[in-house]
């Protein structure tokens, strides 16, 4: 790492392939939009030999960025894998969007990596929702490294940079966060700038220029080694720190010259362990290079110090029915246990399904079974099919590079697997499994949708189920009290990707209408009423008489009914009928159309006639008696009551508690949720909280988060209720 210098380029048009997983790394990108990912991905392909400079002019478009709603926003919308090969390993780059609406691609890609590249501009620092990445990532282990971009900004310093990195992720150890190279600095150009144009190793102290467009390692220059002591001796102490021999530091405390292929070695060890995070800089070849700045540095480390898939933990499975099974090793001699992290739809072949094989060999034509459980409240049933997969390869940008097997560690594209869902377990049809699942956020922007016309109509269920399908963070709702068709999701730029989706690939055009909350209706006070139905038009005639009472219950309680009938004023065989009409009429409101709850119904007197009563009939004048009643006294409305739990870096805590309040919000408690962070609990009405995941957001500068819970109905103040039945009325 640092000391070599040659890069096996890999072969275009063909798919890297790997023998064994220890020729495998499996790298995820981090960085916030904007910090430079998908042009680092390039770069590395560029200087891999992936993929050549004239290759890609042809080609168009950006290796990971190749959809075209990527191409109209400008940004990542999707998890992508790049295969790129060097010295003789495949590396699995996993390119994921920085955008905050995006973070289930994020997860997806973290669940199929080992190791993660954290990317920070040198423009714009680290943001919170990135340090938030990284400590889920160091909870469970995973080893990290960074990577400094756009160095060549305004005002942009490494040193300075490397300093926040070392606040920021460093916590209580900040020699776990160190550089390895340091940059330096080219010809002053006439407008000033003085642009990066090679690195000096700390360890080799050899120079790196890429100046020409290519490394060329070289001697330093005399001034160049005492600029460098200082941090040299603080990476090497920070090394040995880390290294699992113990006898490392009295030898350096002794003054003993410590061998740099020692030090190199326990440097990646102390990497692939998760406990030291090196700091690189990167950026792309300039016009006509091949090599950008840092990226041969960056191979080096991702080949030598990131860990094989053999040295991470699978996670653990059981059978489809919960039962335990032993731990998986990363063997593809071992049972088939693969999970599906991506699923696309490709107008020539089909639904795509990107698999992470954690043990066993994936081979075409195969058949395999698929399981997806634990997601039902999401929209998604559980099920468990056998199915036969179709092609096998490797994605490269927008193009699929035939495979004939997966192994155990790699990453790969199964065509026609026509039931699976992302999140979905693949394994062998006679041995079935079913891995944990990984944690995916909460979808928490509801956006009520309709079709555009007839012609969308009939295609939107299809398209809804489709899409769903492909992303588990989007949750599809049939609300029964509103008959609205509700897609939540994890903010306004992933509302507009799925509509985007829907119209382009699945040729269903709609349209966001209002959100409408479960509202219902129930008594203000006490009310009598009549209900008479009675016809005569020949023949059998239709006649019934009912007399209610209609009293207001306590929250929770439903529709009671009561029968006080005496004498046989309505006979026993109509008492049901009366008591189904007056529930029928509940289920559908008495004032703008919301279900009435909380009421007992006493029925106390009524009439029927011997030839003409029916059960129809006291049905309907059992609905007739209770629209009477509720022409006597004022109706409520009730409104769904949700208990948010927000969870904020302590400095926001004080704009979160007013902001809740600004919306009706009762705070019910605050407690401290680790190193400066707090969880607010309150209980706001579930009307003011649509665009939560958005305001919440801003609010919090990217790095709140919060949960929703339902606790119950309570009366809506007369001011909006009022406001609530006027719209109710006009829409009559």
């Amino acid at each position: 790492m640092g000391e070599k210098t040659s890069a096996h380029p890999g072969a275009a048009g063909r798919a890297v392939t790997a023998a064994q997983p220890s020729s495998i790394r499996n790298v995820v990108l981090v960085g916030h939009s904007g910090s430079g990912k998908t042009t680092l991905v390039e770069a590395l392909a560029l200087a891999s030999g992936a993929v050549n400079r004239a290759g890609r002019v042809e080609d168009g478009g950006c290796l990971s960025d190749y959809d075209e709603i990527e191409h109209r926003q400008q940004r990542s919308v999707q998890l992508s894998l790049v295969p790129v090969e060097f010295n003789g390993i495949k590396i699995n780059v996993l390119d994921t969007p920085g955008y905050a609406d995006f973070v289930g691609e994020l997860r997806a890609g973290l669940r199929a990596a080992d190791a993660a590249l954290f990317i920070v501009s040198a423009a714009d620092g680290v943001d919170g929702a990135t340090r938030m990445v990284w400590e889920e990532c160091a909870a469970v282990g995973m080893p990290r490294a960074l990577v400094v971009t756009h160095l060549d900004a305004a005002r942009a310093d490494f040193d300075e940079m490397t300093a926040i990195c070392q606040r920021v992720f460093g916590g209580d150890d900040p020699d776990a966060v160190l550089p390895l190279y340091l940059p330096l600095h080219g010809e002053e150009q006439p407008d000033g700038h003085t642009p990066v144009a090679g690195l000096i190793g700390l360890l080799s102290q050899r120079v790196f220029d890429y100046t020409s467009g290519a490394r060329v390692e070289r001697e330093p220059d005399p001034e160049h080694l005492p600029l460098i002591e200082e941090a040299r001796n603080r990476l090497i102490e920070g090394i040995i720190a880390e290294s699992e021999d113990e006898t490392l530091m009295d030898r350096y405390l002794g003054g003993e010259d410590l061998d740099i292929k020692t030090l190199i070695e326990d440097l990646e060890k102390a990497v692939a362990r998760g406990v030291f995070h090196p700091v690189l800089a990167a950026a792309p070849a300039h016009e006509g290079g091949t090599q950008g700045l840092g990226t041969i540095e960056l191979l080096e480390l991702i080949t030598g110090g990131f860990p094989t898939p053999e040295e991470r933990e699978i996670p653990a499975v059981t059978t489809p029915q919960g039962a335990p099974r032993p731990p998986l090793t990363c063997d593809p001699d071992g049972p088939l246990a693969a999970e599906v992290v991506k699923t696309s739809s490709d107008a020539y072949v089909g639904r795509l399904s990107l698999i992470r094989i954690f043990s066993g060999t994936l081979r075409p034509d195969a058949t395999v079974h698929v399981s997806g459980h634990g997601m039902e409240d999401r929209g998604h049933e559980d099920h468990d099919v056998d199915e036969r997969i179709g092609a096998l390869s490797s994605p490269f940008g927008k193009h699929q590079r035939p495979l004939t097997e997966a192994l155990a560690g790699d990453i790969a594209c199964v065509a026609k697997l026509s039931r699976a869902e992302t999140g979905d377990t693949v394994s062998a049809k006679d041995d079935p499994l079913l891995m944990e699942p990984w944690l995916m956020p909460d979808p928490l922007l509801p956006v009520a949708i309709q079709a555009h016309s007839k012609h969308d109509e009939d295609k939107l269920s299809q398209g809804l189920s489709r899409l769903v399908a492909e992303d588990p963070t989007m949750k599809l709702e049939q609300n029964q009290d509103t008959g609205q068709v509700v897609l939540w999701c994890l903010g306004e730029a992933h509302v507009d990707v799925a509509l985007e989706r829907l119209r382009t690939r699945y040729g269903v055009a709609v349209d966001a209408v209002p959100h409408r909350v479960s509202l219902r209706e129930t008594f203000g006070g006490k009310a009598t009423a009549r209900g008479r139905h009675v016809k005569q038009s020949g023949g059998h005639g239709q006649y019934a008489i009912c007399e209610i009472e209609v009293e207001p219950l306590p929250g929770g309680s439903g529709i009671e009914f009561v029968d006080k009938v005496v004498g046989g004023a309505v006979p026993r065989q109509f008492i049901p009928s009366v008591e189904k009409g007056v529930r029928a009429q509940a289920a559908k409101g008495v004032a703008t159309g919301y279900p009435l709850v909380d009421i007992r119904i006493t029925l106390h007197d009524g009439k029927a006639h011997s030839v003409d009563s029916s059960d129809a009939a006291f049905q309907t004048a059992g609905a007739l008696a209770l629209r009477e009643a509720a022409t006597q006294v004022r109706i409520h409305l009730l409104e769904p009551v949700a208990e948010l739990q927000v969870m904020v870096g302590d400095e926001y805590v004080g704009p979160v508690m007013s902001d809740l309040s600004g919306r009706r919000g009762r705070v019910v408690g605050t407690e401290q949720a680790g190193f400066g962070r707090t969880l607010v609990r309150a209980e706001v009405p579930e009307i003011e909280i649509g665009r939560y995941a958005v305001d919440l957001r801003s609010l919090s500068h990217g790095t709140g988060r919060f949960g929703r819970t339902y606790v119950r109905h309570e009366p809506m103040p007369p001011q909006i209720a009022t406001k609530i039945q006027e719209q109710e009325e006009n829409k009559g």
